[in-house]
């Protein structure tokens, strides 16, 4: 399973590394994804798709082989979309595309999906594992004044967003892992040995805590009202170790077109159940007609 290759320089003048898998012919289908991966991630996923459609992915900055921007407001969300916005137009031009994501990948998705001049570009959204966080401050302070043990469920899941603002200790301790180590880690979370390894997982994890530092408190203190500008497809990880279910409860008030499927899956299901979510991708964007 061969892919092109190419450089996509940003709008701050980063770099960033970019696939395409398939044949250029088919419906352009773009995967992000999350933290602490790389785009290597999605490979038993884009195995099950590649036949149908024209696959782009890329390391996102901080991750991969991208580049490493230098101060953590350049993980901000506004910039996060303008990333994606200059790797379509590098790789697919003006083409309308569908778009799926996994975990931090999918938090970040969520700006362009919800931001206008995507309007008709976007064709569907599949988000696994990561809600928007301006939906997310809305759910949670709901949750506080009505329904306090939702909140605090997902209060104790999120545990490790508070740690990873602390500004030394939180890349640092990305030093112990070895991809074996990381790799034991992610095997015993969904119950499956011998998943794919991230031999990267020290960079990964190292820089991309700036996704955190630089966007989970101004959003979590003032969110904006964002509506998505397309069809909205939820996977519904059960077994999510780190992303509540109950938080894609709040999509329906922004998703004027918003379905959900559930899967007895665990966090990192795109390695671990590749064919599911290949089939409920797929399922989705021929909804779309």
């Amino acid at each position: 399973m061969d892919a092109r290759t190419q450089w996509v320089s940003t709008s701050d003048q980063q770099r960033l590394f970019a696939k395409a898998w398939g044949n250029a012919q088919n419906p352009a289908l773009v995967l992000v994804h999350g933290y602490p991966d790389n785009q290597d991630v999605w490979k038993p996923v884009i195995e099950q798709l590649i036949s149908e459609y024209y696959i782009v992915t890329y390391d996102v900055r901080g991750a991969g082989e991208s580049s490493i921007p230098k101060r953590i407001k350049d993980f901000r969300l506004e910039q996060l979309s303008q990333d994606l916005d200059s790797v379509v137009r590098a790789v697919l031009g003006d083409r309308p595309f569908h778009l799926a994501a996994h975990d931090w990948g999918s938090i970040q998705s969520w700006e362009s999906v919800t931001e206008p001049k995507f309007r008709g570009r976007i064709l569907s959204y599949t988000t696994i594992s990561g809600p928007c966080l301006d939906h997310a401050a809305y759910w949670m302070r709901q949750q506080f004044q009505h329904e306090k043990p939702k909140f605090f469920k997902q209060l104790s899941k999120s545990w490790y967003i508070a740690a990873f603002q602390l500004p030394f200790l939180a890349p640092a301790a990305w030093n112990f892992f070895s991809p074996e180590r990381w790799g034991a880690v992610v095997s015993k979370l969904e119950g499956q040995p011998q998943l794919p390894l991230n031999a990267n997982i020290v960079k990964d994890g190292k820089y991309g805590v700036g996704l955190y530092r630089a966007n989970f408190i101004p959003r979590l203190l003032k969110p904006r009202e964002r509506f998505a500008v397309c069809a909205v497809q939820a996977i519904v990880l059960k077994q999510d170790n780190f992303v509540s279910p109950a938080l894609i409860d709040e999509v329906p008030k922004w998703a004027e077109d918003f379905s959900r499927v559930d899967l007895d899956a665990n966090h990192w299901a795109v390695l671990s159940a590749p064919e599911k979510i290949a089939e409920h991708i797929t399922d989705f964007i021929r909804r779309q007609g």
